[in-house]
């Protein structure tokens, strides 16, 4: 089982508004905690494939993936729009064998003008 490509697929169908498939990859009490939307997956779920809607041409370009035990983390820069300079996102997954438990998310606005030389990614 390769719990970095479950991650990273939930991600890809989740966005693609591809729900079936995603929650095949939940178990089936899965818990997210991002603040912004009510419990449970199908919640979460049914507001990224909204988003996807809204921002049809969003690019996600993985920077790196971390495995340790349970736990998945994936480390993305978002741009809703192409001309947008985009979000740092990280994913942190918990598995439960080959199923995502639980999901966390955090996000940080990459500045227009960063004043660190090293970058966000």
């Amino acid at each position: 089982m390769d719990r970095k490509a479950i991650a990273q697929d939930f991600l890809t169908y989740a966005r693609n508004g591809d729900r079936i498939a995603a929650e095949r990859l939940t178990v089936a009490a899965a818990k997210h905690h991002n603040p912004y939307f009510g419990a449970g997956m199908p919640t979460l779920l049914d507001a990224i494939g909204a988003a996807s809607k809204t921002f049809p041409d969003r690019k996600v370009d993985v920077q790196r993936i971390l495995s340790d035990g349970d736990y998945v983390a994936i480390h993305s820069h978002v741009r809703h729009r192409p001309e947008d300079v985009g979000i740092a996102v990280v994913h942190i997954f918990r598995f439960e064998g080959d199923k995502i438990a639980e999901l966390w998310d955090v996000g940080q606005p990459v500045p227009a003008e960063n004043k660190n030389a090293d970058g966000m990614f």
